[in-house]
């Protein structure tokens, strides 16, 4: 697929486009819950491509409804409400950035596949939308240009958890808490 752009590292607030990119797909999908969890107090530093680290959230976060959206529409249970819940967790040396879902799940013979351009593992009939089968891949590429990488863990039929790691993270405490240490 095509060249991605060489990424523009500039210091950025990690919690913030994480944010975002949440909202992005609560506006897009309300009959989703949504949960964001984790290092959510201040601001949490990190270099990086604005643009392309919430691409590759985005595209991670596109994926867990279209999955969400697919359980609910073979599920048999009444009550079943899709669930995606996002946590952001500052280490160290790096952030990482776990989104979860209780969608249709990904069989363990397709996790190596699923990183690959123009694969789709889903029947046609399980996706909400048609796609290319960039997405991951792009995501992929996105969190290996910025020097970390993306897994997976997932059952079929009770859900996936995508972990997007990026190195050189530091917490910052809220300039109000600041003001009050001084």
């Amino acid at each position: 697929f095509a060249r991605l752009p060489k990424p523009v590292f500039r210091p950025e607030d990690a919690l913030d486009l994480t944010r975002q990119s949440l909202f992005l797909q609560e506006v897009g999908h309300s009959d989703i819950d949504y949960r964001l969890s984790g290092d959510i107090e201040g601001p949490i530093r990190i270099q990086c491509d604005r643009h392309q680290f919430g691409q590759a959230l985005t595209n991670v976060l596109k994926n867990a409804a279209e999955a969400v959206e697919a359980e609910a529409a073979r599920s048999s249970a009444p009550d079943y409400r899709g669930r995606i819940d996002v946590a952001i967790e500052a280490g160290p040396d790096s952030i990482s950035v776990a989104v979860e879902d209780n969608g249709v799940g990904i069989a363990a013979q397709d996790f190596d596949r699923i990183f690959e351009a123009f694969t789709q593992i889903e029947d046609a009939d399980d996706r909400a939308e048609g796609g290319t089968g960039l997405g991951l891949a792009i995501c992929k590429k996105l969190a290996l240009a910025h020097g970390g990488d993306i897994t997976v863990k997932s059952t079929l039929g009770q859900g996936t958890i995508f972990t997007v790691f990026i190195p050189g993270a530091t917490q910052m405490a809220e300039p109000a808490t600041l003001a009050r240490a001084s």
